[in-house]
């Protein structure tokens, strides 16, 4: 089985930073990428940012210079520092990670249970 389990996210006052982690525990051979979607009420979910194992990074234009994402592959973790917290960036943050739990087969896809990002005046 394979865990995704979120950390950080809170609360923050408009233009404050905030910080959330991710680690993927349990049957993991190779990581594929990592990254963050996040939903508001009455939204879809969108990405916000992802990086792979080549580290390639990905942004959503929304985010892009305010929001960063870095990964310690070796540890299966990722981590997104956001700056410049805006009204539009409050929602729950979900981690996914694509992954082989085998040397052999498809890669497959999981997901956090996500973590609250609130925005103050």
């Amino acid at each position: 089985q394979v865990q995704v389990v979120e950390s950080g996210g809170g609360l923050v006052q408009a233009g404050g930073s905030l910080s959330v982690s991710c680690v993927v525990s349990g049957s993991v051979f190779r990581l594929v990428a990592m990254g963050w979607y996040r939903q508001a009420p009455g939204k879809q979910r969108e990405l916000v940012a992802s990086v792979n194992s080549g580290g390639g990074t990905d942004y959503a234009d929304s985010v892009k210079g305010r929001f960063t994402i870095s990964r310690d592959f070796g540890n299966n973790a990722v981590h997104l520092q956001m700056n410049s917290l805006k009204f539009e960036d409050p929602a729950v943050y979900y981690c996914y990670a694509y992954l082989y739990t085998t040397p052999k087969g498809d890669w497959n896809q999981y997901w956090g249970q996500g973590t609250q990002v609130t925005v103050s005046s």
